[in-house]
């Protein structure tokens, strides 16, 4: 998948809302984590971190290096595991697409 930098984002090619894993896998992909943060460490403390804060205020990333670090992370979390994520998973991905769009949509970078 080409790696697709936060200018050249369009809405349309953000996966719709409820889209499927698979959908949302492939755009996960248009960005890499672990280029952008030197490695698998510093971008794996970068979305577990996001995703704590989720689970416990329902707060999400303010920033779309950080939005999309997280979607990025969370493909290769559930590609390591081998199976799509559960329904609780799903909700916290569906959340992250969504900001993302409206960061997009707003040219908030």
């Amino acid at each position: 998948m080409a790696h697709i930098p936060h200018n050249d984002l369009t809405p349309d090619q953000i996966p719709p809302p409820k889209a499927g894993w698979r959908e949302i896998g492939w755009f996960a992909l248009t960005f890499d984590g672990y280029e952008v943060h030197g490695g698998f460490e510093a971008c794996g403390d970068i979305a577990n971190q996001c995703r704590q804060a989720y689970e416990t205020r329902q707060s999400l990333p303010e920033t779309l290096t950080e939005l999309r670090t997280c979607l990025f992370f969370e493909q290769r979390r559930w590609r390591h595991y081998g199976y799509s994520p559960d329904e609780n998973a799903m909700i916290y991905i569906h959340a992250l697409v969504e900001q993302i769009r409206e960061k997009i949509g707003t040219k908030d970078f």
